[in-house]
């Protein structure tokens, strides 16, 4: 029976993973937080991956704080970075498939077209750039690998946009969201099924891929879908990202063309409509 481990266990993808597994009784699963599988401890990442021996290591642990990733820089090229380089060794060593998750913010966002997998890369933070450090280390020790990146994650489970949101919409008489930075959101759930559609498919096909929902939309339009499904009262007004500064700039524009990962994988791709009506069902 192939043994799949899953890093980042307990964050949102981790976990929507942990959901989607029982459809998949056929391998063995191994779903490791930070303790099992330490990320930030290369010396013992090594013992620990040497212990479990997977044959599929789906990496959905990351330094995601993209502001604190600012002061924490070397935290977060070593989870981001380094961390993946040593799992993309032992995946190459041991004929293991690895598919490792990053970011829409390995880009500027100065593009006005969806970008494909082949855009020039140029991160703005140190989040997208330990992120861009970690895909390379990847592609240089491991040809085999598959990287997806994704963007605007949100779930039933952790901390994300959509629950934040659903928070102040309830709490608030008015909120102000940035409308000039657009993209499109991607529900975790989803992105687990995608990754399962590879795990499963007949022939693995290594390369960088991106998964989001379909649509393209910004924060702010974001916010509007989660106040019409939720029914909230709250005044919702756009406002320009000057307005809200950060210690980390965000890219402008970071939708991201799908169509490769349909057409070498068939993996469905939902409108983010449907997809965020289905999450804030079951919250």
């Amino acid at each position: 029976m192939k043994k799949i481990l899953v890093t980042g266990a307990t964050g949102q993808l981790g976990s929507e993973l942990k959901v989607l597994s029982e459809n998949y009784w056929q391998y063995e699963w191994v779903f490791a937080d930070r303790t099992q599988v330490s990320l930030d401890h290369l010396s013992k990442l090594k013992i620990q991956l040497e212990l479990i021996r997977p044959n599929v290591i789906l990496n959905c642990g990351a330094y995601t704080a993209v502001d604190k990733a600012e002061s924490e820089n070397e935290l977060a090229d070593i989870v981001n970075h380094q961390a993946v380089k040593v799992i993309a060794q032992y995946a190459n060593y041991n004929q293991a498939k690895l598919i490792h998750i990053s970011t829409d913010y390995v880009f500027d966002g100065t593009s006005s077209t969806a970008l494909t997998e082949e855009a020039t890369t140029q991160p703005i933070n140190v989040y997208g750039a330990t992120k861009r450090a970690g895909e390379l280390a990847c592609l240089e020790v491991n040809s085999n690998t598959i990287i997806i990146r994704t963007s605007w994650v949100y779930s039933r489970f952790g901390n994300n946009f959509v629950k934040t949101m659903q928070r102040l919409l309830k709490e608030r008489d008015s909120i102000s969201v940035v409308n000039d930075q657009v993209g499109s959101p991607t529900y975790a759930a989803d992105l687990a099924k995608a990754m399962m559609d590879i795990v499963s498919a007949k022939e693995w096909i290594p390369g960088i891929y991106n998964y989001s929902n379909e649509g393209e939309i910004s924060w702010y339009e974001f916010v509007l879908a989660i106040q019409e499904i939720g029914g909230y009262s709250c005044d919702v007004k756009g406002i320009p990202s000057a307005s809200y500064p950060t210690p980390a700039k965000r890219p402008a524009f970071s939708l991201l063309d799908k169509s490769e990962i349909k057409a070498v994988y068939g993996v469905e791709v939902p409108g983010y409509l449907s997809s965020l009506r289905k999450c804030m069902d079951l919250l």
